[in-house]
């Protein structure tokens, strides 16, 4: 199994979403001792904003096509993805590699890809919540990596880690044994 291993947070080291993701991929790598681990820190390693070119041609898409399991750590910044993430996910979006056009409109060609998404948020934003129309993370992450490329998409949450230290360690504990509880495969 290859893993492709996303960090966006700004935060370092205390970072949530960067623990959830590091949990995660240990999970798979307990389960899989033989796979191997592709890390980007788009952070540290920023990838540039969508531009003209050869879209086809640019590592963070050849390393997403050459992994079976992406891990995206994906907090919510402003209702929706940092930046840079949104800026690495451009990147993936090439016509005939990970989605063609058809009659219906387009078809993902990412099938047999899963995506896992460690998505950490301040506040509560999960149905029932009455915040849940402002969540354009997950609904974004979702209608694209699912809706638009065709990958199998899983959430591992943390949410409301800033409604205090109590909840946030309860929410983070939360996280960390849905990670330690994912399948294999």
């Amino acid at each position: 199994m290859k893993i492709l291993h996303i960090d966006s947070s700004v935060n370092g080291q205390q970072s949530a979403s960067r623990q959830v993701t590091a949990a995660i991929v240990r999970r798979l790598t307990q389960a899989d001792p033989s796979a191997s681990i592709t890390y980007r820190d788009l952070v540290a390693a920023p990838v540039p904003h969508h531009s003209e070119g050869r879209p086809g041609d640019s590592a963070p898409l050849q390393e997403f096509l050459a992994a079976d399991v992406v891990v995206i750590g994906a907090p919510m910044y402003n209702f929706s993805v940092p930046s840079q993430l949104k800026a690495w996910i451009d990147t993936l979006a090439v016509a005939g590699l990970t989605f063609s056009y058809g009659a219906g409109g387009p078809q993902g060609l990412c099938g047999g890809k899963r995506i896992i998404v460690a998505s950490t948020r301040g506040g509560i934003y999960s149905a029932p919540s009455p915040a849940a129309a402002m969540d354009h993370q997950e609904s974004f992450l979702r209608s694209f990596f699912a809706g638009f490329l065709g990958a199998g998409v899983e959430f591992v949450r943390a949410e409301g880690i800033g409604l205090g230290e109590e909840h946030r360690q309860l929410a983070m504990q939360q996280a960390l044994n849905d990670a330690a509880a994912l399948q294999a495969a």
